[in-house]
């Protein structure tokens, strides 16, 4: 098991969002529509960035060999959040024999997140 953990200031995501290049390279389709539907989607954007930082230390890699739109931060339908991986995310995750469990969390200024990597079990 491994564990990642990241934090960021929610005004520097809200200012770095209002370049176009930053939101496609960072976030997906997927999580783009996620934060259409939110009254405060700065929040949200700041989560996920702290969920993708923790995610990359948890593999343990950094973010090398996959790019952060290949990791989307999802909710599902009681609004917790979970990770979609695809292209080379999901390469890496795979030939690791990795599955992700991801917490994340904010204030007023910081979001942070948490994301524990696990051996997925025998099937």
């Amino acid at each position: 098991m491994f564990v990642g953990i990241d934090t960021i200031e929610i005004n520097r995501i809200k200012k770095s969002v209002l370049r176009e290049r930053f939101m496609e390279r960072v976030y997906s389709e997927k999580e783009s529509a996620l934060f259409l539907n939110k009254k405060n989607p700065h929040e949200s954007m700041a989560g996920n960035w702290a969920a993708k930082e923790a995610f990359a230390k948890a593999v343990r890699t950094g973010v090398r060999d996959f790019s952060l739109n290949e990791v989307s931060i999802l909710r599902d339908e009681l609004g917790a959040p979970y990770i979609e991986l695809t292209g080379h995310a999901k390469v890496l995750a795979d030939s690791l024999g990795l599955d992700f469990s991801v917490s994340i969390t904010h204030t007023k200024e910081f979001a942070s997140a948490v994301v524990i990597a696990f051996k997925k079990q025998e099937e």
